[in-house]
């Protein structure tokens, strides 16, 4: 009480001075300012702001930066330094941080910061950009068509990690990012924006504190944004920076110790991100980081993503999505790592790996069943179980066997929250249903699962004229693949597909390979109509509603153009497709009886 009852004289002389009609006295009144007026006293600082005025603020700042006068000497410097400061101090009051009259002054504080650059001002200069802009339902806006982003941009990577400047610096970009939409910053200050992702992924590595997880938050906002096509560009155009190198070590700091699992999450999203920047192999790598003094082993990150991903998996949280495309990525990293030459990971590790997808998997499949159980078939969670299971099985098709097969029938038949068919469900299983009707019992399972007719309607909206579908080549061959699989065991086994099935199936391969150039496409679609008429007949095609004798002539001139190309073309590519000409050619004569037109040249 004593002490509050010393400083107030001095305050009212300020004051005083402040309300006096000489600018010497007013400068005075400034001075005391900073000396005795508490920041966090915000009834002192409003009563301060009320006696100097903000026409004579601006003519201060003004002058400090050489464009105005206000008399008592030429000290621009003092000028620019003290009205800055009392700038900074008065912004703490809210509603004069949210005055028309002090957004109206951030660029001519950005013109100022360049020219501060290493002066203690610059951090009064940050912290009045934080405060304007938080605070004034515009001063986002105004910041960023000011060129703040370029400002921001050029400093921050020389501020010192961990300081008070930085932390101001990430909230500005927290404020801009929330307050204009991530695409409007992205179309004009995508480099920009790069630059600061790397800066901040600097402190997300190095630092222990609070502002780890600021880092961590502003990143994952960043890269969660559905307009971060743009940056991913930038980031990858950017030689030579090490910020991947600085975001393994984040995550993997995040992911190993305790912290609540919203922050794990936020690292999830990270690592997904960078993988899909840099490919899977970032997740294996020994940072050459000299600025952190602990070497981080090589398979740390690998591990833990894998860790924390199966946890999610395990317990299906609504994020559940990120698990599952990071356990795809380390499926697809773990199939390629026997193809590098000097693995950086050990059979320890990769053992580790093995039965750590294995676990996430059996867990999964637990999933889909009590879903089955329970007659449920539609849903995005149950659409992404079917494909992490579909990308683990395309490398080891016979896992889990019994489980898979009980389960496939109903794998095939789930569907999206906004898919009208199963038809990705179907996609996503397609490289294991191949590759299990290599043999005899795989094609029984594929037949007493329904899945045939599945795989047939499948390649139908990849090829058809009315499928709408934009597919990938490699699901199409692998569609052609297994039906073809089915086809030739048909004698080894009771399969008989339906009539409206192979009749659509027929219509589509003649319309995908009608009028196609690519070889390939035609001897593939050749095959697959030789092994069809093979149990069928003219009289029975000819009868359906929806096949003509256009619809035969059609598929004629394609197996003919394929014979064609087995005299002609000796290319590699016709090489390559022998065994699919064997199956043309020695369908041409079954055909002949089962189709006579085809042998009398349609």
């Amino acid at each position: 009480m004593e002490q509050q009852q010393q400083q107030t004289p001095s305050l009212d002389d300020c004051l005083k001075l402040l309300k006096g009609e000489r600018d010497e006295q007013r400068l005075a009144g400034l001075l005391l300012v900073t000396k005795f007026c508490n920041g966090a006293d915000l009834g002192s600082l409003r009563k301060v702001y009320n006696a100097v005025g903000a026409h004579f603020l601006d003519r201060l700042l003004r002058t400090g930066m050489g464009k105005g006068s206000v008399s008592g000497g030429d000290n621009r410097d003092m000028y620019l330094q003290l009205s800055v400061t009392v700038l900074a101090a008065f912004c703490r009051v809210p509603d004069i941080a949210a005055s028309k009259e002090m957004v109206l002054k951030i660029p001519l504080i950005l013109e100022i910061m360049p020219e501060v650059s290493g002066s203690p001002v610059l951090e009064e200069c940050y912290e009045f950009l934080y405060l304007v802009i938080t605070s004034y339902e515009d001063g986002a806006t105004v910041f960023y068509e000011s060129g703040g982003m370029k400002v921001l941009a050029s400093q921050m990577s020389s501020l010192p990690d961990g300081s008070h400047m930085m932390e101001l610096a990430m909230k500005i970009i927290q404020s801009i990012l929330s307050r204009l939409s991530q695409d409007v910053v992205t179309d004009t200050y995508v480099s920009e924006l790069s630059m600061m992702v790397a800066t901040v992924a600097r402190q997300f590595a190095l630092l222990h504190n609070s502002l780890k997880f600021e880092a961590l938050h502003l990143l994952s906002e960043i890269f969660s944004s559905k307009y971060s096509k743009p940056l991913c560009d930038a980031l990858c155009a950017m030689v030579g920076n090490n910020w991947p190198d600085h975001m393994r070590a984040g995550i993997a700091a995040i992911l190993q110790n305790r912290v609540e699992p919203a922050e794990k999450l936020h690292a999830l999203i990270l690592a997904e991100f960078v993988m899909s920047i840099m490919g899977e192999g970032w997740l294996l790598g020994q940072p050459n980081l000299p600025d952190l003094p602990n070497s981080i082993p090589a398979d740390r990150c690998f591990l833990l993503v894998l860790e924390s991903a199966r946890v999610e998996v395990a317990v299906f949280k609504r994020n559940v999505a990120i698990a599952f495309s990071l356990v795809e990525r380390i499926i697809k990293l773990t199939s390629t790592m026997d193809e590098v030459e000097g693995s950086i990971i050990g059979e320890r590790t990769l053992i580790k790996v093995i039965n750590g997808l294995n676990e996430t998997i059996n867990v999964v499949l637990e999933y889909l069943q009590d879903a089955k159980e329970h007659g449920q078939k539609k849903g995005n969670d149950l659409l992404a179980s079917v494909r992490v299971v579909g990308s683990y099985l395309a490398e080891t098709p016979n896992a889990c066997k019994e489980k898979v097969r009980e389960l496939l029938d109903y794998m095939l038949t789930i569907e999206g929250e906004d898919e009208p068919s199963p038809f990705h469900s179907i996609s996503f299983l397609l490289p294991m249903m191949c590759q299990i009707t290599m043999d005899i019992e795989g094609c029984e399972a594929l037949i007493s699962s329904g899945g045939y007719k599945a795989v047939a309607e499948c390649l139908i909206k990849f090829i058809g004229p009315s499928g709408n579908v934009d597919g990938d080549d490699s699901c199409t061959y692998l569609a052609c693949d297994t039906i073809l699989n089915l086809l030739l065991k048909k004698e080894q086994m009771r399969f008989r597909m339906d009539e409206s099935t192979f009749i659509d199936l027929l219509k589509a391969l003649g319309y995908w390979a009608g009028n196609a150039n690519d070889l390939s496409v035609i001897i593939m679609a050749s095959s697959i109509c030789a092994l069809i008429f093979d149990y069928t007949s003219e009289e029975t095609l000819l009868n359906h509603p929806n096949f003509d004798n256009s619809s035969l002539h059609n598929l004629y001139k394609i197996i003919a153009r394929s014979l064609a190309s087995c005299k002609q073309d000796m290319s590699d590519m016709v090489r390559e497709e022998t065994d699919l000409l064997e199956i043309v050619t020695s369908g041409f004569f079954t055909v002949g009886a089962s189709v006579p037109s085809f042998k009398r040249g349609g």
